[in-house]
């Protein structure tokens, strides 16, 4: 019986990232989605924030939306140290400083312009730079994404 490789692999094999940015209401929001859409279960992704808002921003929903992938059920979460610990790569969005630093991490920083209070039309570009990313990742982790 024979089934594929991601599946022969151990839930604890499956590499973790954590996204963190300040308010986690954009560009962290839409890197651990468009990672969890393009790995499915290859990846355990999260995503948090050093002082999270209260909601995502709706611009970041909106331009996501057209990307075909809905993260309106999203909410902000705090950074947690556990959240660093239990994370293969962390990967920063503007809050580098704020984020702890532990041995044997992988630690990105991607340099992002804030989509904080611009319209859809000023998110859309970020978005696109965020999903090249993302891709980016993917191959890094030795991961092909799926189709969207």
């Amino acid at each position: 019986m024979s089934s594929s490789p991601a599946a022969d692999r151990p839930a604890p094999d499956r590499p973790s990232v954590l996204f963190v940015c300040v308010h986690n209401a954009g560009r962290s929001q839409m890197a651990a989605a468009f990672l969890t859409h393009l790995a499915g279960d290859a990846v355990e992704v999260r995503s948090a924030g050093s002082a999270p808002a209260d909601t995502v921003n709706p611009a970041v929903v909106e331009a996501m939306n057209e990307s075909g992938i809905d993260i309106s059920t999203e909410t902000p979460k705090i950074l947690t140290v556990e959240a660093v610990q239990s994370s293969d790569v962390v990967i920063t969005m503007g809050c580098g400083d704020t984020c702890p630093v532990f041995p044997g991490k992988t630690y990105l920083d991607w340099k992002l312009d804030d989509p904080a209070g611009q319209g859809v039309a000023a998110v859309r570009p970020i978005r696109d730079e965020i999903e090249n990313r993302v891709r980016g990742l993917l191959a890094d982790l030795g991961l092909t994404p799926r189709v969207m």
